[in-house]
């Protein structure tokens, strides 16, 4: 059997040389942008504002292993996270039948 793990990486500094094992796609994804709009003095000056914007980086790492070599990677995974990185993990797998 094959298994595919599939990781979405967030951060608020630029994704560059994570570490990645044998058999990894790395595809880079859309930046994700927020402003935020905060009033100086509601009082006085409303219309004086200050804007503030956050910039999220994505990245997607595709890992193919076989389903025996699956606790290796997960275990390589948890020694190799980055410190300030969001990781999502999504594992599929793929089971072949043999008819005959």
């Amino acid at each position: 059997m094959t298994a595919k793990i599939c990781i979405v990486i967030k951060s608020f500094e630029k994704i560059s040389n994570l570490p990645h094992p044998h058999n990894t796609r790395q595809i880079g994804l859309p930046e994700e942008k927020r402003l935020y709009t905060v009033l100086r003095s509601p009082h006085i000056d409303k219309k004086s504002r200050e804007q503030f914007g956050m910039r999220i980086h994505k990245q997607l790492l595709v890992i193919e292993t076989e389903t025996q070599k699956l606790r290796e990677k997960l275990l390589w995974l948890k020694s190799h996270h980055p410190l300030g990185v969001q990781l999502r993990i999504i594992f599929t797998y793929r089971q072949q039948f043999g008819f005959g």
